[in-house]
């Protein structure tokens, strides 16, 4: 057979080797990269700056605050912002200190106690996020895969969202005592039937898809099938339903506080820092004023940087958008 005789598009077989004769090389093609839209979204930008902002003042509140949260003066009370004052502890130890934020009634530095607390509600709100996502995920999987457990599970979690989170988180933190642990369980409780019922509408609409179908007819493990197929297509509305839970944790853990049934009052969180300055507001309107700053802040900087996440990752959005 002449040279003329063979295909293009074929390779020649030589002693059971293949060798390529014009046969076009074709790259594997890249999968699109989704860090490029997202830092040129410019609610992911404001929100993500602003809160990279409040996370590193409170992980340096130590150096920041210059002063032990906690510690007392009296004398030094109510000092308002601006202020230079000597500060004697009860320890017996006096020094000149400047009150950026001012003082409480007690001469607690405003602004220690403000970054310390800062600590307490982005931890909380991480946490609480992280728990709701876990478990509503695991329900959300097992209620949209499994038809037997739908109209069970699914009628728990509108029980449980029948009943108002506050009340509810105000019921478990008084039954079971105001530490860290009660109140990021009993705020992430009413967040986990709306991260299960995300997941299981992801979950009934890919479970039809033709992949699905063949890897359950290969008899597929059903938690490969999950855990591999299904829920990688629920990864971007749960980053972006994660956000929401979060900002929603960092408010909901200061209204407890607030109203006295959240973390010890001895505690440094802005929830007790405000709850603590309504008394004097119409004097000093400051003890309540500038920690609520912060947190409207980190709120509304959670909440920007999720509506970034939801129009960069949204598949609808993004090709409205365009």
């Amino acid at each position: 057979m002449s040279e003329a005789s063979i295909p293009s598009s074929q390779p020649v077989v030589v002693d059971d080797k293949a060798l390529d004769v014009g046969v076009p090389t074709r790259q594997p093609a890249r999968r699109p990269s989704v860090l490029r839209p997202l830092m040129r979204n410019g609610s992911v930008q404001m929100g993500g700056a602003v809160l990279s902002i409040l996370i590193l003042m409170a992980v340096l509140a130590p150096w920041l605050g210059t002063i032990d949260p906690t510690a007392i003066d009296p004398a030094s009370g109510n000092l308002l912002p601006l202020t230079r004052a000597e500060f004697n502890s009860l320890a017996g130890d006096t020094f000149d200190h400047f009150f950026l934020m001012g003082s409480d009634s007690l001469g607690r530095d405003i602004w220690s106690r403000t970054l310390y607390g800062a600590r307490v509600s982005i931890t909380i709100g991480v946490a609480v996020a992280a728990l709701a996502l876990i478990l509503g995920v695991l329900l959300g999987l097992l209620a949209g895969y499994f038809r037997y457990l739908d109209g069970l599970l699914m009628r728990f979690m509108d029980g449980l969202m029948a009943i108002p989170g506050i009340l509810l988180a105000i019921s478990l933190v008084a039954l079971f005592g105001g530490t860290i642990t009660t109140v990021i369980v009993a705020i992430a409780i009413p967040e986990i039937p709306r991260v299960a019922r995300l997941v299981r509408s992801v979950v009934l609409t890919i479970r039809e898809e033709p992949y699905v179908e063949a890897a359950i007819a290969l008899d597929t493990p059903n938690w490969k099938i999950l855990f591999k197929h299904i829920l990688p297509n629920a990864i971007a509305p749960l980053i972006i339903q994660g956000t929401y839970v979060c900002a929603a944790a960092i408010l909901v853990e200061a209204i407890l506080s607030f109203l006295g049934v959240g973390l010890p009052t001895e505690m440094a969180t802005w929830g007790n820092i405000m709850a603590e300055g309504r008394a004097q507001f119409n004097e000093y309107p400051h003890n309540v004023l500038l920690p609520g700053i912060f947190l409207a802040l980190t709120v509304l900087a959670v909440n920007v940087l999720g509506d970034g996440l939801r129009d960069t990752l949204d598949p609808k959005l993004s090709k409205r958008g365009s």
